[in-house]
């Protein structure tokens, strides 16, 4: 089963806990503090694999989870940093944050990494807060939270060379003519209900990867038909090979065929139309196909670039080929550009625009602001050293003042997150 579209979870590791320790050894009289600092929580990494060509995998695990880093120990030992947990992909996967539609990475190449969800960092031991007032102290950081990420992976295949086309116009028997791939051939429509790779392998030693994408209809940018999930698909390819049916008794117009599949192309993603398009009229074996093709070449332009085949006969195929390694040569290959944020500018603002104050009822107030939680996640309140440096922090973020601009009295209650204390 191919499947090239799928939403996964990951989780990085919790950074671990700084301690809280003293020395107590024979010979050390003045001993002191000696917590060590927390491990590093474990990445979440994806990892290009070119052995794997479907997201079939991750229909059946979908949540990822890397183990927190260790806490710190006694006598100054830090903790054992987290090994990362490594998700292999196919290459040609495109990562976005699935909340924000951001893309955030694309993996193209064999071994190609993206970290998409960092471990947080380990807290500090009591043995980075002793100072001259202070020779033991009892203050020890907890460590950073991970990363909770909701991830799209959208599989668009690596091939130099797309072809394109409405269903039955022989796009399967060329690939399995001009290759060694089988795909499945059927004088139906739809045959293909998957995208088929083969390599093309020329005379002259050089080769090319070619993709039979499942026929597109009009309205498949829209969503109509079976085209419009593999769409996705053309976004790679350097060539597009334009199949028409040039069969006289199909009840068709070539030149409105052609004409519907670049809209349907130009519609999905502009860019598609930029790159260089061959057009391969195709059943040249059948009787009245010539007259057909000449009546297909008076409606296009002069500059078009025509091979016309028939694949039953193998007539042209090779030529075809040829020319596409041609033109080919002088093609870049498609990468997609992550997006990044536009550059920021840095103002200095009072640290109360951080949070928010909401009063629940007449004595009870929440705070809220990724600054405010982060720092009480990160406190250790189970010394008082560790309570008092939290409420110093606090004050220094504002927060104090801003309860007092609330209305708040001593003796009310304030929460932050699941932790409520009393106002002072």
């Amino acid at each position: 089963m191919f499947v090239d579209n799928v939403k996964i979870t990951v989780r990085s590791g919790k950074g671990g806990d700084g301690a809280v320790a003293f020395r107590h050894e024979k010979y050390v009289p003045l001993g002191g503090p000696a917590g060590g600092d927390g491990g590093r929580g474990g990445d979440i990494i994806l990892k290009a694999h070119e052995g794997m060509n479907t997201l079939m995998d991750f229909r059946y695990k979908r949540i990822f989870k890397a183990q927190p880093g260790q806490n710190g120990q006694i006598k100054g030992m830090y903790g054992h940093k987290a090994d990362p947990v490594y998700i292999a992909v196919p290459a040609g996967t495109s990562v976005y944050d699935e909340d924000s539609g951001k893309l955030i990475g694309d993996l193209i190449k064999h071994d190609q990494e993206l970290i998409v969800a960092k471990g947080g960092s380990g807290g500090r031991g009591n043995i980075h807060f002793a100072n001259s007032k202070n020779r033991a102290p009892e203050i020890a950081e907890n460590g950073e939270p991970g990363q909770d990420i909701n991830l799209r992976l959208e599989l668009k295949l690596i091939a130099d060379v797309g072809l394109v086309g409405f269903p039955s116009v022989g796009k399967s028997t060329l690939l399995s003519v001009a290759t060694s791939a089988k795909p499945k051939i059927a004088a139906y429509h739809f045959t293909t209900l998957s995208p088929n790779l083969g390599m093309v392998k020329l005379d002259n030693g050089q080769d090319f990867v070619i993709a039979d994408l499942p026929g597109l209809i009009e309205g498949a940018s829209n969503g109509v038909g079976l085209g419009i999930q593999f769409l996705r698909h053309v976004e790679r390819t350097r060539v597009i090979l334009h199949l028409v049916d040039m069969d006289p008794e199909n009840g068709r117009d070539p030149y409105e065929d052609y004409l519907a599949i670049r809209k349907e192309l130009g519609n999905y993603d502009e860019n598609v139309l930029k790159r260089p398009e061959v057009i391969v009229p195709t059943k040249l074996d059948i009787p009245g196909s010539e007259e057909r093709l000449e009546e297909f070449k008076n409606k296009l332009p002069d500059d078009a670039d025509i091979f016309a085949i028939s694949s039953i006969q193998h007539t042209g195929i090779k030529d075809l080929m040829n020319h596409t390694s041609e033109v080919l040569s002088n093609v870049e290959p498609i990468h997609l550009d992550v997006q990044t944020d536009e550059t920021k500018e840095y103002n200095y603002e009072a640290q109360a625009d951080k949070f928010t104050i909401e009063k629940e009822d007449e004595h009870s107030y929440i705070v809220k602001g990724k600054d405010v939680e982060l720092l009480l996640q990160r406190s250790n309140l189970d010394h008082q050293d560790g309570i008092m440096r939290f409420a110093r922090q606090l004050k220094g973020m504002g927060i104090e003042d801003g309860l007092m601009k609330a209305g708040a009295q001593s003796g009310d209650s304030v929460t932050i997150l699941d932790f409520t204390f009393d106002f002072i």
